[in-house]
């Protein structure tokens, strides 16, 4: 087949690190494929495949786009467009209607739609959900990345479940199992250093790090947080630190290309999200045997971790039950995951679902 990805640009989420995944897999099974951005920076730009064609339509705001896409699908007419996030795929179904091209156009959502712009502060964003709704029922199928995300789209878009299959993210990559093996050249990780407790994402509010921070404040035993991640709320966190008073004990070094190796080594990985689609970090940390505590936030970690059969799950927002989760990680209360129960989760077993659904 000839297939394009389309969306924003190839900065570091999950959801673009998905694409990449996506695309080099699918040159490697002899299909054209085509990366289309709006944007030409990005820092996984670098882990494309030569395989994959860059095209930069260069128009950097979301609205703008309609059209150099719609010129692009008449141009090239790809067997399929796959799209992901909410405002790109509206984006995406809206130039195959006008361009009047056969592309057969997938959309994945990867956040809980009602949750991620309920409370949008703009206009312009209170009014996607409602443009899902919509749109959606245009697309060719919709691919949610968890049950949690299906069921929100049931609902909000009255479709089949057959148009809204539930496509797990390929998480775990060989390029995953070969970098989790990586030395650590950091001093906290030296033999005998207190344990360290390892997040990572971007500094946001969606991550709700500060009920974390607030958590590890309040652990009675020794202890130190490593946030590996950028964002805009970095000022605002290292404030809190200071006022908390274990600024000594945090670090956030910013981004972090293999996180996999800190993983490794981690006693107890945290996932205090106020919402998620499905947390790739999650699944990351189980594949890299670090036991792992999570916020029971729509959607994704309930369904990871098998109801707390292999981690545990609190409350969001609950900062002293966030503690309690994290002191017992640290006093290995926490099961391992077993290996099949992560096979779901492998790029083979993902990729060829992607592909079912692309061709139809």
């Amino acid at each position: 087949m000839r297939i394009a990805l389309f969306t924003v640009s190839l900065e570091v989420g999950g959801a673009e690190r998905v694409l990449v995944t996506l695309a080099n897999r699918f040159a490697e099974c002899g299909h054209s494929v085509q990366m289309v951005l709006m944007k030409p920076e990005g820092e996984l730009r670098k882990e494309l495949s030569p395989a994959v064609q860059i095209v930069d339509l260069k128009t950097y705001r979301i609205w703008r786009t309609v059209l150099p896409l719609v010129r692009y699908l008449r141009r090239e007419r790809p067997d399929a467009l796959l799209s992901t996030l909410s405002q790109p795929n509206l984006v995406a179904i809206l130039a195959r209607r006008l361009a009047r091209v056969s592309t057969r156009v997938v959309v994945r959502e990867a956040n809980t739609p009602t949750r991620e712009f309920g409370s949008a502060v703009k206009l312009k964003d209170r009014l996607v959900p409602a443009l899902i709704a919509r749109a959606y029922r245009h697309a060719d199928a919709v691919v949610a990345v968890s049950q949690g995300v299906q069921a929100d789209l049931l609902r909000l878009t009255r479709l089949p479940e057959t148009r809204i299959p539930c496509i797990y993210n390929p998480v775990i990559t060989r390029k995953l199992l070969q970098q989790r093996e990586e030395p650590v050249d950091h001093s906290w990780f030296a033999a005998g250093a207190p344990p360290v407790v390892l997040a990572v994402g971007r500094l946001t509010p969606q991550k709700d790090f500060p009920t974390l921070l607030r958590a590890f404040a309040r652990l009675p035993v020794p202890a130190r947080l490593l946030i590996l991640g950028e964002g805009e709320q970095r000022t605002e966190l290292e404030r809190l630190t200071r006022e908390l008073g274990v600024a000594d004990s945090v670090q956030m070094p910013g981004y972090e290309p293999n996180p996999f190796k800190y993983m490794r080594r981690a006693a107890v990985f945290v996932l205090s999200s106020r919402y998620e689609g499905l947390p790739n970090a999650l699944i990351q940390a189980m594949a890299c045997g670090c036991p792992v505590v999570a916020t029971d936030c729509p959607s994704g970690p309930r369904e990871i971790l098998a109801d707390g059969k292999y981690g545990l799950l609190v409350p969001v927002g609950d900062v002293d039950a966030l503690a309690d989760a994290i002191l017992q990680g640290l006093q290995g209360r926490i099961p391992p995951t077993p290996p099949e129960w992560l096979q779901q989760f492998e790029e083979n077993h993902i990729v060829a679902q992607y592909l079912r659904v692309l061709e139809g």
